[in-house]
């Protein structure tokens, strides 16, 4: 069953990505890489991540995808002002893009199968185990950390700030 879940993942994510490099909307391209994101974390659950795997959405989902749509949104990105490629800059694209799949083949062929099998159960990657050592071993440059990150929001909010005159 794991099986069967990684490899429906994995054609998803390489599926999404793919999206995210050959669509001509920019917007449909953001979301689709948001749908990569999602399977990317699903990868995490499955090597017992959970942990990384809510990280993973929180920061890169959440945040910085939002960033992206906002972007697209701000550009407001049209085909209609699209300025027309230059044949060399296809002709250099080919070819690179002909070398990284020479490069993919080439490490296809070297790599073996074998018998696919996921790492042992443990429980370093659950939350419980990830907040214990968090709040336990690593207080002080936890608490360090915050209070760096606070001093950083403070002075991108005074940098901000208009002046009267």
């Amino acid at each position: 069953m794991s099986q069967l879940l990684f490899f429906t993942l994995s054609a998803m994510t390489i599926l999404s990505a793919l999206v995210v490099v050959f669509t001509r909307k920019p917007m449909y391209s953001v979301l689709s890489l948001i749908v990569c994101f999602f399977t990317i974390a699903g990868h995490y659950i499955l090597l017992n991540a959970q942990f990384l795997a809510i990280t993973h959405i929180i920061v890169y989902a959440g945040a910085i995808m939002v960033l992206f749509l906002f972007t697209v949104m701000l550009l407001n990105l049209n085909a209609d002002s699209d300025v027309p490629k230059s044949g060399k800059l296809r002709i250099a694209a080919t070819i690179t893009a002909g070398m990284l799949f020479v490069t993919l083949l080439a490490s296809i062929k070297s790599t073996t199968l074998g018998d696919f099998a996921f790492p042992p159960a443990s429980d370093k990657g659950l939350v419980q185990h990830v907040g214990q050592r968090l709040f336990t071993d690593y207080l002080l440059p936890f608490e360090i950390s915050s209070i760096l990150f606070l001093s950083a929001m403070i002075g991108a909010v005074v940098l901000a700030k208009k002046e009267k005159h």
